[in-house]
């Protein structure tokens, strides 16, 4: 039994006449016929009286045309659900981020994302660097952003672009000695209590401070480590030191703190979004492309790294 012995019947019993049934299915009468005699007979019942007054289901027709309305139902929603899932309109995305990613660019990108694909499920999961390596390599996230490429196994596995730029900034309390200064030196920092990122969560950041302030520096032995961008600023609101973060965190200010460069200015590891390269999900294909279209930088390295990539 195939498809078309399912739409030849519902023709049939909607038109009630051979001959207009086979209009209506675009073949000849004798063909339509034949098809629905070979039905009867792979059913094993008669489905439909012939009278001269017309073609009228039996009782089990009309049990069998019930059945096959739901079945063509059925098949058409499957076709209609398997083109969106190739267009990335359906499915799952898992994305792994450090939280000053949710200053620049995530939030725009996500928005757009969820108003374009709303049916997508987002499962979004805070994490350092480190973690959402480990994560992604694992094949428990479909997309991380990190800061700093990812390293360690697995990686050279992974398709990465930067896409943010950061250097160093402190902020303090406005009741902090340093609160009117435009800059804070290297020196400065070295005398100070001090606000940092964990170097478990994020190696690179904390391998700038030793490269800042010197690999046996005190003040980094005894600093306050912060879980995010925002532990750190409120903290420094606080009074408890001087925090160091990237300079996204300007995007954050609060009352109670003041922002300043660090001299030497420091840069910081890009802001790095990551992906498996043998993942050809139309749903992360559908993501990177409202990144293009968010962060226009990004698409030209995208091209480069992995090659044009566009939803199904």
């Amino acid at each position: 039994m195939e498809v078309r012995h399912l739409r030849y019947a519902l023709a049939l019993a909607e038109h009630g006449h051979f001959g207009r049934a086979a209009r209506a299915v675009g073949i000849a009468q004798p063909p339509l016929s034949k098809q629905i005699a070979d039905l009867e007979r792979e059913v094993g019942a008669r489905l439909f009286d012939r009278t001269r007054q017309g073609v009228f289901p039996t009782a089990a027709g009309r049990a069998f045309l019930a059945r096959a309305r739901t079945a063509l139902d059925e098949i058409a929603g499957a076709a209609l659900d398997a083109g969106r899932a190739a267009r990335g309109e359906t499915g799952r995305l898992r994305l792994g981020f450090i939280a000053s990613a949710l200053l620049d660019p995530l939030p725009t990108v996500l928005h757009r994302f969820g108003r374009e694909r709303p049916d997508v499920r987002l499962e979004l999961h805070e994490m350092g660097t480190s973690r959402s390596t480990a994560a992604l390599v694992a094949g428990e996230l479909d997309v991380a952003v990190t800061l700093g490429r990812p390293r360690g196994a697995g990686a050279e596995h992974l398709v990465s672009v930067p896409i943010g730029h950061d250097h160093l900034v402190a902020v303090v309390s406005t009741a902090h000695p340093y609160a009117g200064q435009p800059s804070v030196s290297a020196g400065q920092l070295r005398r100070q209590p001090l606000i940092v990122s964990s170097g478990a969560d994020e190696p690179a950041v904390v391998a700038g401070l030793h490269a800042l302030l010197g690999k046996d520096s005190e003040a980094l032995s005894g600093a306050t480590v912060a879980r995010d961008i925002h532990t750190i600023i409120g903290l420094a609101a606080s009074g408890v030191g001087v925090g160091l973060g990237p300079s996204r965190m300007l995007a954050a200010a609060r009352p109670g703190v003041r922002f300043c460069e660090v001299a030497p200015r420091t840069a910081l590891p890009d802001l790095v979004l990551s992906f498996g390269a043998r993942d050809h999900s139309p749903v992360l294909a559908a993501f990177l492309d409202t990144v293009r279209r968010n962060c226009p930088d990004v698409g030209a390295a995208l091209d480069r790294r992995s090659g044009p990539v566009r939803p199904g």
